[in-house]
């Protein structure tokens, strides 16, 4: 007898397993239209558009929008906030939680994040967000790959329905493993773990820099990754496994583990860490958000300008 209720207990819960994983719409960072189409109505299943209103003051939502998504723009929701005078930095857990929570999202909730899809720089406030829910613990988390543009190039349904989200209950589960903080870079730098900076060339270099660093140059150690690398822009879509394989062996990285992506605002390198972690797999790549412009605004902190 005991021998069968303890059967009977591994059988149920096997079974109640396999119905948990069974209701995980997907395991896959980017997904497309189609997919997306055939999940619309699912009852665990938020969608959010993160479209920021152009110079011109056209609101994209309202225009139309994937049915049923709710409205968080990248710029506007507060993704990002400004915390001891560096710009960009993942949010306090109890402000990003709350907001979350706000948008219909729950512990069990199938989240779809859709951009614009108008290019790669764009593009990075779906990988932000997408860092966000998993630096947070949510792995119930994907992209619409290239973005709204490529929901109605496919003929898909428009909607110009307002939803108003009825508040989940979402409960953050920080995983600091996917962060790095001043710290962490410092003991890239003394260790010579490969630091990647997602910039351009003439930022890498210090020929350029944008008006939230405070000096010209690079992390020392860091190796160049051009964000725009991971964007396949004849198909309007993120890079493939294959293409980001070859990008890391072109530019030289030959130790994956352990990778620590940056920018100057942390938005351009969670591209870079999207692309690294989650399409080519590689392990233990942590975004420094605070970037360079947390970075420099210590200036006891070592750049280099290369020549």
């Amino acid at each position: 007898m005991r021998f069968n209720v303890l059967a009977t207990a591994l059988v149920l819960g096997l079974a109640a397993a396999g119905s948990a994983q069974a209701e995980r719409l997907t395991d896959q960072p980017l997904v497309d239209a189609a997919w997306l189409n055939s999940q619309l109505g699912k009852p665990d299943l938020v969608i959010i558009d993160i479209r920021d209103t152009p110079k011109d003051g056209t609101a994209p939502y309202a225009a139309g929008h994937v049915p049923g998504a709710v409205e968080a723009q990248y710029a506007a929701y507060g993704w990002r906030a400004k915390i001891d005078g560096a710009p960009g930095l993942l949010p306090k857990l109890e402000d990003i939680s709350a907001k979350i929570a706000a948008l219909g999202v729950s512990d069990d909730t199938q989240v779809v994040i859709v951009p614009a899809g108008s290019d790669v720089a764009e593009f990075g406030g779906a990988t932000r967000v997408y860092w966000t829910f998993k630096v947070l613990g949510h792995d119930n988390v994907t992209v619409l790959d290239g973005g709204y543009k490529a929901w109605a190039d496919a003929g898909q349904a428009v909607s110009t329905d307002v939803v108003t989200p009825v508040a989940g209950s979402f409960t953050a589960k920080p995983r600091p493993e996917l962060r790095a903080e001043v710290a962490e870079v410092e003991q890239a730098i003394a260790s010579d773990t490969n630091l990647i900076d997602a910039r351009s060339v003439a930022q890498f270099i210090g020929k350029e820099k944008t008006n939230t660093v405070q000096s010209l140059g690079t992390i020392p150690t860091a190796v160049n990754l051009n964000f725009d690398k991971f964007w396949d822009k004849d198909a309007g879509k993120f890079a493939s496994k294959a293409a980001i394989d070859a990008l890391v062996q072109q530019a030289g990285v030959t130790d994956t583990n352990g990778l620590i992506t940056f920018c100057n605002t942390g938005h351009l390198a969670s591209i870079a860490w999207f692309g690294l972690s989650e399409v080519a797999g590689l392990k233990g790549v942590r975004l420094y958000d605070g970037s360079m412009s947390q970075w420099t605004l210590d200036p006891s902190r070592p750049v280099v300008v290369q020549n």
